[in-house]
């Protein structure tokens, strides 16, 4: 199937010419996500396809499942110590590791697709992405390699009407909004996608969030939590990494650069157009053959995580000089673009 990288591959092929026949590089790169999951895993595949293309051959990617070739939540740190070369994740795993981490991926009531994407393109986002791993010690280079449409805001057993409700449950949830529901008395939990619905079969925890749609339908959380929320408040988009060694990057030639570079920027749009493709035939599937019960969070419960993500934010800039950096950056540049917003696009329903 033809994708949108295509264009885009012949282009920067043209643009850079082909790379040397003996300048070649074979970046082995294990994800943090199965290549079967829509939006999430499918597109690094599609990259190694079109930057062998690109290339003529001399730039290559093999592709290693999650844990085949290193565990998810070890990517960042055996890119940087040249254990592997290149590796395929989401910068919201390190927040254990860098603060400001989780800013680079989803933020609660952040910027859409597009706002992420103007932001990291032509605001500050990719100076200071790339400080923040130089900064924190890594030796990697950065590449925004995909992004996705919103999310589903959580899978429950039960109605969730109120804080209360929420008070107490065991939940898997990732990033920045899983502070916000530690706020709320969710004893919160951050597992690979594979391990969910083990943990949710056997009671280990009580609800969860993980992608869109079409990726939780996959994973077969309707199996045993019926409820599912929208709007994902949490991860209005969420934006997917290619880590490259740092001496790797820098020993390559200007065209094996170039093509990364351009085909993880054409993917960025192929990524958004294949979630938001997918969504509402695997909704209508949820609710006409899997039983799942669709439910809006109330105005109340809406303001109840706004104000809440608030006053986190505030303690993420407290306590975290780069964080609040980052922060107030990527603010100053949504206060600018709300003018534009507000003024072009057509309300909402």
């Amino acid at each position: 199937m033809k994708t949108m990288i295509t264009s885009l591959a012949i282009a920067a092929t043209v643009a850079c010419g082909a790379a040397e026949a003996g300048d070649k590089l074979l970046l082995k790169t294990p994800v943090a996500f199965s290549t079967e999951l829509p939006g999430l895993g499918t597109p690094i595949p599609r990259v190694a396809d079109e930057i062998a293309v690109m290339s003529g051959g001399t730039l290559k990617m093999k592709v290693y499942e999650p844990g085949k070739l290193v565990p998810a939540f070890e990517i960042l740190d055996a890119v940087s110590t040249g254990k592997i070369n290149a590796g395929y994740t989401t910068a919201g795993y390190w927040a254990g590791k860098i603060p400001a981490a989780p800013l680079f991926s989803a933020v609660p009531f952040g910027p859409e697709a597009g706002e992420y994407m103007a932001w990291l393109y032509y605001g500050n986002g990719m100076d200071l992405y790339q400080r923040m791993y130089d900064q924190a010690g890594y030796n990697v280079h950065v590449l925004p390699c995909a992004v996705i449409a919103p999310e589903t805001s959580g899978w429950f057993a039960k109605e969730i009407n109120s804080a209360e409700d929420l008070n107490g449950l065991k939940m898997r949830f990732f990033g920045l909004g899983g502070k916000v529901m530690e706020k709320l008395g969710v004893a919160t939990s951050l597992l690979p996608g594979g391990e969910i619905f083990p943990a949710l079969e056997k009671g280990a925890i009580d609800a969860t969030e993980f992608s869109m749609p079409a990726i939780d339908q996959r994973l077969g959380f309707h199996k045993v939590a019926k409820y599912n929320y929208f709007p994902g408040w949490h991860q209005q988009a969420t934006v997917f990494e290619l880590l490259i060694n740092k001496d790797v990057w820098n020993e390559a030639s200007e065209q094996h650069q170039a093509i990364l570079s351009e085909a993880c920027k054409a993917s960025m749009a192929d990524s958004f157009a294949e979630g938001e493709a997918l969504q509402f035939e695997a909704m209508q599937k949820n609710v006409d053959e899997n039983g799942v019960i669709m439910k809006q969070w109330s105005p109340e419960m809406l303001d109840l995580f706004r104000t809440t993500w608030d006053e986190v934010a505030a303690e993420e800039v407290a306590a975290d000089p780069f964080f609040a950096e980052v922060y107030a950056d990527m603010q100053t540049f949504r206060e600018g673009y709300n003018l534009w917003k507000i003024n072009a696009f057509l309300p909402r329903q």
